[in-house]
């Protein structure tokens, strides 16, 4: 199982701004990684959803080897 680190980011003008950076541990594929940051996400800021704050979800890459 891999580590991945997740950047959200919101756009403005057309330019993304990181606004967090979720890491997770021992996820067994890159999408179960990405829901997984979505909802730490969402909990840490208290949303109900993470687009509430965010515009993008991206996955970073995997976190072991950076």
């Amino acid at each position: 199982m891999a580590n991945y680190r997740i950047d959200f980011s919101k756009e403005i003008l057309g330019v993304p701004f990181t606004i967090g950076v979720v890491e997770i541990h021992r996820a067994r594929a890159p999408e179960r990684a990405l829901r997984a940051a979505e909802l730490r996400f969402a909990r840490q800021h208290g949303l109900g959803d993470w687009r509430e704050r965010a515009d993008r979800a991206v996955i970073a890459g995997d976190a072991s080897r950076a």
